[in-house]
């Protein structure tokens, strides 16, 4: 159990970053909240979504809850955000909108897909994705006046998306403001490295975290975590992993070129629309930086699910 509960309650919610904004919680140091947290489409989406319902969703930014505040935090210190348990609730929605993601101006129209969630596995049009699920949006306030959007990730954290911050990892983070006034959403249960349509497996849940000072030195984020660091859904020796190289004068058109060719591979290989290949590779697929010391950079696709 938790020392503390902060329900997803509309004044439990805001959608910026403000300093100036009041904790609707102040804990010690060290104390557990377990906190609930709206999807990033902020609760708008209906099961079985259809395209015409993500272009209706009205939200100015990602639904983050808190923000808590840690008793003696101070600016200069730094705030160890242990994740222990994230839960989701048998659902949750991936989704491409027109001008944004990694590749706009190839998918011009609204796409969604609405996931099965049971237990440890989500459900594609009939591919299984393994979930480990963690927060993609979590932070603190910045020192400099609001409000601030919950897009940008900054180096008091916020918009991270980093898929490792399964629970068991930690993620430290520079205090700028009294109390840190700690926020957190967007919680996913999958994600690929990348999340290139724009969303990964947005899902509503519960995430535990022990907040607590820490002597340690940050200046932007850091953190300690065990993975999983394989490819999604690879298991040695019984799922073969499929991976594409791209290739390009810069990081993102090398990764830009990697996701297209792996688009093309699920096209080809299955029965995906190009929309759904986009949105699997946006939960499923890994770009990994292979090579940037010989002129061309080289960025590689990982994917590990079984087709």
């Amino acid at each position: 159990m938790a020392d503390h509960e902060l329900a997803r309650e509309d004044d439990h919610v805001h959608y910026d970053f403000d300093r100036e904004r009041d904790p609707v919680l102040t804990i010690d140091s060290g104390e557990t909240v377990a906190v609930e947290c709206v999807d990033a489409g902020d609760g708008q989406l209906p099961p079985d979504a259809a395209p015409e319902d993500v272009q209706a969703v009205d939200a100015p930014g990602h639904p983050m809850t808190g923000p808590i505040a840690v008793e003696g935090a101070e600016p200069g210190d730094t705030l160890a955000v242990e994740i222990l348990d994230v839960s989701h609730e048998g659902i949750g929605w991936t989704y491409v909108a027109p001008g944004a993601g990694f590749l706009p101006e190839e998918f011009p129209d609204f796409a969604v897909h609405t996931w099965d969630l049971d237990g440890d596995v989500g459900y594609f049009h009939g591919i299984e994705v393994p979930l480990h699920p963690f927060p993609g949006n979590l932070g603190l306030a910045p020192a400099e006046p609001g409000p601030h959007s919950t897009i940008p990730p900054r180096d008091v954290g916020g918009n991270l998306d980093i898929k490792h911050l399964t629970p068991g990892s930690t993620l430290y983070l520079p205090v700028e403001v009294a109390g840190g006034l700690f926020s957190i959403g967007d919680l996913h249960a999958a994600q690929g490295d990348g999340e290139v349509c724009i969303t990964a497996v947005e899902i509503p849940g519960t995430v535990t975290v022990r907040l607590r000072l820490a002597d340690r030195d940050v200046d932007g984020p850091q953190l300690d975590t065990s993975g999983p660091f394989a490819p999604a859904g690879h298991v040695d020796g019984e799922v073969d992993v499929r991976a594409v190289a791209g290739l390009g004068d810069d990081v993102n058109e090398a990764s830009r070129e990697a996701v297209r060719e792996m688009i093309a591979l699920l096209v080809d290989e299955t029965d995906l629309t190009r929309e759904q290949a986009y949105m699997l590779c946006s939960t499923a697929v890994d770009l990994k930086v292979s090579e940037v010391v010989n002129q061309t950079v080289v960025v590689t696709a990982y994917l590990g699910v079984r087709l």
